[in-house]
C-alpha cells in the first residue's frame, strides 16, 4: 500500500513538475520606429530606393527578402542630393519590427518570407571600397600636374 502512494506522489509530481517550472511567458517584441531594437545595421551595403520626397526604403545586398522603411526620411533626403533611386550605399542603423507586418503576420497562418523592418537611420554614405574621399580641390589623376 505504501508504495502504491509513493508511486502516485512520484507520478503526480512528473506531470506537475513542468507546469511550475513554466512560471514566465515570452515578452513579444513592440513594433515601430523608437520601441525594441531587433539589430543594428553598420555600413551594409544596400539599394536605396525612394520616392516624391515622402518615403524612403532599402534592400540589403544578398537579402532580397528583407525591405526596410525608413523612420526618418526628411533628415536622409539632403544625403539623397546626388544620388538616384536604385543607387547602393552603405546604411547604419537600427532595425525595428514594421507594425503592418506584425499585424499581417499575426493574423494569418502562413509565414512570409518576406519580411518588413523599420529602420532609424544614423548614416548613409558612399562605399568607396577603402579609398578616401577626395577634397573639392583635389586632383583625382595624380599624373596631372599641379600648378
Amino acid at each position: 500500500m505504501r508504495g502504491n502512494t509513493i508511486r502516485r506522489i512520484f507520478v503526480t509530481f512528473i506531470i506537475i513538475a513542468p507546469i511550475l517550472t513554466y512560471s514566465d511567458c515570452k515578452k513579444q517584441a513592440r513594433c515601430g520606429c523608437g520601441k525594441d531594437v531587433l539589430f543594428d545595421l553598420t555600413g551594409t551595403s544596400s539599394y536605396i530606393y525612394f520616392t516624391d520626397g515622402s518615403t524612403i526604403s532599402a534592400m540589403t545586398v544578398g537579402d532580397m527578402y528583407s525591405t526596410y522603411i525608413f523612420c526618418n526620411p526628411s533628415e536622409m533626403f539632403p544625403k539623397l542630393a546626388n544620388d538616384k533611386s536604385g543607387d547602393i550605399l552603405q546604411l547604419t542603423g537600427q532595425v525595428y519590427w514594421d507594425c503592418n507586418y506584425v499585424y499581417q503576420s499575426s493574423s494569418s497562418s502562413y509565414q512570409s518570407v518576406y519580411k518588413t523592418y523599420d529602420i532609424q537611420v544614423t548614416d548613409l554614405s558612399l562605399n568607396l571600397y577603402g579609398k578616401k574621399k577626395p577634397g573639392s580641390d583635389a586632383h583625382l589623376n595624380s599624373a596631372t600636374p599641379q600648378n
